[in-house]
């Protein structure tokens, strides 16, 4: 579980959770990365590179720099209604979850590829 692990480590979450710790990141990253109308990583790849951002994610699964994307490209493409959704449910203001994962999306991605491409599970 890299990606969760890269997270959990993650100061500037931690300091977002507050007083629910690090204990409710897995939840938060599998409303963004799971099942709730997101699809998983790879679908969120997908919907990246349909949006213009295939260049970002093209860096992200290749070796080298991760091109950054930015927190408001970024709830752009994952819907400002799911990222509003999470942050209320975890009491975090959706500013600093969207910046949040904005800065670990990219490595969540390089993490879990790499062969330079997702594997079918992710």
């Amino acid at each position: 579980m890299g990606i969760l692990d890269s997270l959990e480590n993650n100061p500037a979450l931690r300091s977002a959770l507050g007083q629910l710790g690090a204990a409710v990141l897995p939840a938060v990253l599998n409303g963004v990365l799971g099942s709730n109308n997101q699809g998983g990583l790879s679908a969120i790849v997908a919907k990246l590179q349909q949006s213009g951002f295939g260049d970002q994610v093209k860096s992200w699964l290749g070796n080298g720099q991760n091109l950054p994307i930015s927190a408001d490209q970024l709830r752009a493409v994952l819907g400002s209604d799911t990222v509003r959704q999470l942050a209320a449910r975890y009491n975090i203001p959706v500013d600093q979850l969207s910046q949040i994962l904005a800065q670990e999306l990219p490595k969540a991605v390089d993490q879990a590829s790499p062969e330079g491409h997702l594997p079918h599970t992710a």
